[in-house]
């Protein structure tokens, strides 16, 4: 019988390697730059980077964080979002064990991670987050048979529709676009994953980081972009891992 620990380090491993990939998404989806070639280079000196420097973690601690080719630094984001993906697959086998649901939670958690961050950074979410998650939620949504696919997939329509609604509610109101496709098409993916109660959930929280942590940032500059994904994915988080905790205690509290 293989030892459950072997299954916690072959997930942990298999996250980072997914950490490093996730890495190369942030760089050049935004840029609308294939992911799959060129091999990565150093964003200093342009050179290629041998399959022995690229290693998860090791190789940037082995390097000290920086080129083998022109002695420049690279940038702690690689290693910190391969070391985080890395431990959030560990998380997700540790607490789910070794089933669908979490593959479903690494993979959903490591989707989030990269939407927050692209968002953060450009203001936008790119397709391959939005329309490729939907069709791995719905894929893995099989596991639970055909009730499963259609909670995932009432809950994809909820994300959709609710996002759509608020996003034409919005222009009408403020006579400009309030809301981005992104958003629209991120909560279309998340909705797959977590159902109609955990859209609820999430659109209540992201509103509700959103006016605890960007308001006050925006103090003074009214024109100041939202990056809405960045709060929609910590949400969305917590609906997936709380979710049906929250709601039994918001039903216990109605007294139904």
């Amino acid at each position: 019988m293989i030892p459950d620990y072997f299954f916690l380090i072959a997930a942990t491993l298999l996250g980072l390697n997914f950490g490093s990939f996730l890495n190369v998404c942030i760089v050049r989806l935004p840029e609308d730059e294939s992911v799959v070639k060129p091999r990565s280079k150093c964003p200093k000196c342009g050179k290629m980077i041998a399959w022995y420097d690229n290693i998860p973690v090791l190789s940037w601690v082995l390097l000290r964080g920086c080129c083998r080719h022109c002695g420049q630094p690279i940038s702690f984001q690689y290693p910190l979002i391969e070391l985080t993906v890395g431990l959030m697959w560990l998380a997700s086998a540790w607490w789910y064990g070794i089933t669908v649901t979490g593959l479903a939670a690494a993979v959903f958690g490591t989707l989030l991670l990269g939407i927050a961050i692209t968002d953060a950074r450009h203001y936008l979410i790119p397709n391959e987050y939005t329309w490729g998650g939907l069709g791995v939620g719905l894929v893995l949504s099989l596991a639970g048979g055909l009730d499963g696919l259609i909670t995932a997939v009432v809950g994809a329509a909820t994300g959709f529709g609710l996002l759509y609604f608020v996003a034409w509610a919005g222009e009408k109101a403020f006579k400009k676009e309030a809301m981005g496709g992104g958003d629209i098409k991120m909560m279309t993916m998340v909705g797959s994953f977590v159902g109609w109660q955990g859209v609820l959930i999430t659109l209540f929280g992201g509103a509700l980081l959103g006016t605890l942590i960007f308001v006050p940032l925006s103090f003074g500059n009214r024109e100041r972009l939202v990056p809405f994904g960045v709060f929609l994915a910590g949400a969305a988080a917590i609906a997936f891992v709380f979710g049906d905790a929250l709601v039994a205690w918001y039903m216990g509290f109605l007294g139904v």
